[in-house]
């Protein structure tokens, strides 16, 4: 991966993560303290942590808040991306979604066959830009968000990554 890096400087990102769970709790939250853990150990700041229940409007109002809030750069959530009746975190994203970037979802599932097999169709993953901040809604299991972070997320927040990254584009996500 050498070849698609470059070292002219590294710019931390503020990164905001959501536990979506009606079970988890600040103690027991593995996925979320994954994604914390990760997002410091490359070099990013975490300005906001919190856990909701699977519940539309309040995720909304929690994703609305940092998407409002200008020091957030990057949402990362986790869970409520399944196929079960509570899973909706798709729902509650989707609306608030300037451009959907259907790419993410997809190389998420394709490196995810490697380690699960066809259980990858399970996973509703989604990425896209809402008022210049990116969002990333990763599966519940910390083995998931263990995968989209190495794999796609590390490289993707970093912007010495070439030829390019989503770091590089933040200053120009609100051209108009």
């Amino acid at each position: 991966m050498t070849e698609h890096f470059d070292d002219r400087g590294f710019l931390p990102l503020s990164i905001a993560i959501l536990t979506v769970s009606d079970s988890r709790t600040e103690d027991n939250d593995r996925s979320g303290q994954l994604l914390v853990e990760r997002a410091e150990a490359a070099g990013h700041r975490v300005v906001a942590k919190r856990i909701v229940p699977d519940d539309i409007y309040r995720m909304r109002a929690v994703f609305s808040a940092w998407i409002a809030d200008p020091e957030v750069q990057v949402i990362l959530s986790t869970g409520g991306t399944g196929v079960t009746g509570r899973d909706s975190t798709p729902e509650a994203v989707a609306p608030l979604l300037d451009k959907p970037l259907e790419g993410f979802g997809e190389l998420f599932r394709s490196v995810s066959l490697e380690e699960i097999g066809t259980s990858t169709l399970q996973s509703r993953a989604l990425g896209g830009l809402a008022n210049g901040t990116f969002i990333f809604c990763l599966p519940g299991s910390s083995g998931a968000c263990r995968t989209a972070w190495d794999r796609i997320l590390l490289a993707q927040l970093d912007s010495r990554t070439r030829p390019c990254n989503f770091a590089q584009l933040i200053p120009r996500l609100l051209e108009r």
